[in-house]
């Protein structure tokens, strides 16, 4: 039995059990607070900012007010029909959440060590095993705590479970030097490779992304590369012959790429956390568009998948 000692914490948003579509076989995902881009997609907008927050979720709510007693700074409002709590007196302590007997409100982060992380996601070994699953991070951007990811990843390695890191690209090299020894696979998001329309929807510009994904490539990494295909902001043709030349120039390991088409699946989160979804009425792609698309990236030479 190992002894555990690691204590660097990390806020934590969900550990997800039985992920089939976050690396090969079964896989356990856990999601990180904090992320350097702001993708106006964005599917886990609780997972944007790097500290707590409290949600509420007005579609559980009975009214009963309960939260606004216990909530020691005043930051809840019943009278609020939409969104009672009050952001800029809400310290997300979750006292408000505890006192809800109906699940309206919700804490997104909580403060987790290595230990605590490795003792959750290494109970489904057996799952592991046999499926050829493991462990993956995702988030937010895991590699903004590249130290917890390799520490997390070291117990890994150790009883033999499959480690896989989703990143969005945008932190700097060393936290992918830090992590390489004990990552399995990558699975790196290319999102646009216009820099100016990057940044328009993303908050930054993609010259530190495409470095990284050279990066992996010239060391050597498994990476599968992938792109959130939204309709109207990358789809275009001219997107795609950049994407698949820039895939092409990295070389022959560089290129497998999943397309993961655009959905509103983040909408209540949304809604939780009193933010705008820019993107609320963007219609969703059809199928035959999207296998137009995927044939488009195949005829130029790059190994093109869509996740479903």
């Amino acid at each position: 039995m190992r002894l555990l000692l690691v204590m660097d914490t990390a806020f934590i948003t969900n550990i997800q059990g039985y992920s089939i579509h976050d690396g090969p076989g079964i896989r356990t995902v856990v999601f990180f607070k904090g992320c350097p881009l702001s993708c106006r997609w964005c599917a886990n907008p609780e997972a944007i900012s790097g500290k707590p927050q409290t949600g509420f979720l007005e579609r559980l709510c009975k009214g009963c007010g309960k939260c606004s007693e216990a909530c020691p700074n005043g930051a809840i409002n019943i009278s609020e029909k939409s969104h009672r709590i009050d952001y800029s007196k809400c310290e997300a302590c979750g006292t408000c959440v505890d006192n809800c007997a109906y699940g309206a409100l919700v804490k997104y982060g909580d403060p987790m060590t290595v230990d605590q992380v490795w003792d959750a996601v290494r109970r489904d070994k057996m799952l592991y095993d046999a499926s050829g699953g493991g462990v993956t991070v995702s988030g937010g951007e895991p590699l903004l705590h590249a130290q917890f990811v390799k520490e997390l990843f070291r117990y890994c390695r150790e009883d033999k479970i499959g480690t896989c890191v989703e990143t969005c690209g945008f932190v700097p090299p060393e936290s992918f030097m830090e992590v390489i020894p004990f990552t399995d696979m990558f699975l790196f998001d290319i999102k646009h490779m216009d820099s100016d329309i990057h940044k328009k929807y993303t908050g930054s510009d993609n010259e530190k992304i495409l470095k990284n994904a050279a990066l992996l490539i010239e060391q050597g990494a498994d990476v599968v590369f992938r792109q959130p295909l939204i309709p109207g902001v990358n789809d275009s043709a001219s997107n795609v012959e950049a994407t698949a030349l820039f895939l092409k120039k990295l070389g022959d390991r560089a290129l497998r790429f999943e397309l993961m088409p655009f959905h509103r699946m983040g909408t209540d989160k949304y809604r939780a956390l009193n933010k705008e979804y820019l993107l609320g009425d963007l219609e969703i792609m059809d199928n035959e568009t999207l296998e137009k698309i995927k044939k488009a990236y195949i005829d130029r030479g790059i190994n093109c998948t869509i996740s479903r």
